[in-house]
């Protein structure tokens, strides 16, 4: 697709990247992880290798690549409790464990869900191309410090202990003197 940006034109070459690793193999903990996260499905091709060789298991995600840009990317979910388990003994996550932390999911998933899935796209990384400049810093919408600050808004703001307590939040002791700090600032 031919734009002019910036008063030069450029051509625009989309494409979209699939067949990722459903996993990646950790050295320091000795497991297999989830590439993405837990709930990506598996591709039907690769379910037979999911128990025995995880690491070659291709998952259904997906990216939308611009110029060798990633614009957004998603997956498709897992929809089965059958596969959902095995998903999560392939993560070395117990079956007593998966029902401690993820009960809800798995009896849900036994009333039958439909195959699903999303994507989500960064508009500001699109902007950023279609501006022809090299950082999202340049568009986006409410910029924060190296320090994840609000300029505009003064965010991040402090929190009173009336609040923590009402949602049952406690401060470790450095989150106290973070706390204590930035109230001395303002």
């Amino acid at each position: 697709i031919p734009v002019v940006t910036n008063e030069k034109e450029t051509s625009w070459n989309f494409s979209w990247t699939t067949d990722f690793p459903l996993f990646e193999y950790s050295e320091e903990e000795n497991r297999y992880m989830a590439m993405h996260h837990p709930f990506t499905s598996p591709m039907l091709e690769d379910m037979h290798l999911l128990d025995e060789q995880p690491g070659k298991v291709r998952s259904k995600a997906y990216d939308l690549i611009l110029n060798g840009n990633e614009l957004g990317g998603g997956s498709i979910r897992i929809h089965e409790r059958a596969v959902q388990q095995r998903m999560f003994r392939a993560l070395g996550i117990s079956d007593a464990q998966a029902q401690e932390k993820f009960g809800f999911l798995l009896e849900a998933l036994t009333y039958g869900a439909p195959p699903h899935g999303g994507i989500a796209f960064g508009l500001d990384r699109l902007c950023t191309l279609m501006g022809g400049y090299t950082s999202i810093r340049d568009v986006i919408a409410f910029p924060k410090t190296k320090t994840a600050e609000s300029l505009m808004d003064g965010s991040p703001g402090a929190v009173d202990d009336a609040q923590l307590k009402e949602l049952h939040i406690g401060l470790s002791a450095e989150a106290k003197a973070a706390k204590a700090a930035m109230q001395a600032k303002k």
